[in-house]
């Protein structure tokens, strides 16, 4: 039988389960008898803390928010239907898919950095020698947000001085503007610069026709023939195939064959080279093969041709003031007249908590060390560790 004594010292299972383990005593002992230095200290860190944020110089951010130009259905494919096959010849500019994140780039280029860095002196400023380093410290200080769900652009820009922090943010508006000038994003800008470059072609083109058809020779049958009427019509069509099959080879960029404009396109070329052969059928042999008719011919072709590109020219020039790469600014950067950094009471409270947690952390493994120098064999380990440090540093034993 089981000895009653033995019974009155035995526990329960479920008193063994209510007892927290000594492991936990033991922490919570450690602790509180060292109360006073994890209070005291966490407190001095913080305090510390917050008296190198009093030393620290002010940050002060500006803001600005402006809407970024919108892209738009260009107003040329309706404005172009008096001229048939022609609408819209500019077809390999694709419409961009998220234009404000495009301005947030180019606000952040080295274009822009470059440009506001001799404006206000960065170099200097920053204490920085090389330019390289002056647009990452420009980075640094500056932040550019999209709004997902407005396209709103804000610009953000941190300095010592708070009216140096808004005319920077300010200027960075100033400068994409300038930026927009020179480059074409738009859909109308592209379409400007595209025919911009076709004008100047077809017009060098048609001077050295005109020139060519000056150093002609005019004969009799020449002014019998009176190809006038023929030649320019002539002229007119080889000049639409022309523009035509410039818009099917950039809608190659973007549609696939069988798409059911660039097929249209396509029948609306195959029309176009079937007047034209007819024209040319009705033309008198002698036309042709005359040197003047010939050249007459080449003329109107280059003539008619500048005329077209002339025309869509225009109306791009239309589409883009219409558009415009018009910067609106919805809220214009003003002097901060707080600062945004340090944040002294979050400094000092996160400082606190840290420095808590050091303490902690440092109390737990003294406690631990002390422990274990009173076992033997971890004794003499210790011991032969330090004898190793002193000889790996050359210190007698």
């Amino acid at each position: 039988m089981t000895d009653p004594a033995t019974n009155d010292r035995l526990e329960s299972p479920s008193q063994l389960d209510n007892n927290p383990p000594s492991g936990l005593i033991d922490l919570l002992q450690v602790v509180a008898d060292n109360l006073r230095l994890l209070l005291g200290g966490s407190l001095a860190i913080g305090l510390a803390a917050l008296g190198i944020a009093f030393l620290i110089q002010p940050t002060f951010t500006a803001k600005t928010t402006f809407i970024p130009p919108k892209q738009q259905q260009s107003a040329a494919a309706a404005a172009l239907s008096d001229m048939g096959v022609l609408g819209g010849a500019a077809g390999a500019i694709a419409g961009i898919k998220n234009p404000a994140d495009q301005y947030a780039a180019m606000i952040k280029s080295t274009t822009i950095a470059d440009a506001l860095a001799s404006q206000f002196k960065l170099a200097e400023r920053y204490d920085e020698e090389y330019r390289e380093e002056v647009r990452k410290q420009l980075a640094k200080n500056t932040t550019v947000l999209v709004g997902v769900k407005d396209g709103l652009i804000s610009v953000e820009v941190e300095d010592f001085d708070p009216q140096t922090a808004a005319d920077i943010a300010n200027a960075y508006v100033a400068e994409l503007r300038k930026l927009l000038n020179r480059v074409a994003l738009t859909e109308a800008q592209q379409r400007r610069v595209f025919y911009e470059r076709m004008v100047n072609e077809s017009k060098a083109r048609m001077v050295q026709a005109e020139q060519a058809l000056k150093a002609s020779s005019v004969n009799k049958e020449s002014l019998k023939a009176s190809p006038m009427a023929a030649l320019e019509e002539v002229a007119r069509l080889k000049a639409q195939i022309s523009v035509q099959e410039v818009r099917m080879a950039a809608m190659r960029g973007y549609l696939a064959d069988g798409a059911p404009e660039f097929q249209q396109a396509l029948t609306e070329l195959g029309a176009l080279r079937r007047q034209m052969q007819q024209a040319e059928q009705t033309q008198d042999p002698r036309q042709v093969n005359n040197d003047y008719v010939t050249r007459f011919r080449e003329f109107k072709y280059q003539e008619a041709l500048y005329a077209l590109y002339m025309r869509q020219l225009e109306m791009a020039r239309v589409d883009e003031s219409r558009e415009g790469a018009v910067i609106q600014v919805i809220d214009v950067a003003q002097k901060p007249e707080r600062k945004s950094k340090p944040k002294k009471a979050l400094v000092a409270v996160l400082a606190t908590f840290g420095g808590g947690l050091l303490i902690l952390l440092f109390v737990f493994s003294r406690n631990a060390m002390a422990n274990a120098t009173q076992d033997p064999a971890y004794a003499a380990k210790l011991g032969q560790l330090r004898q190793s440090w002193k000889q790996a540093w050359g210190a007698q034993p």
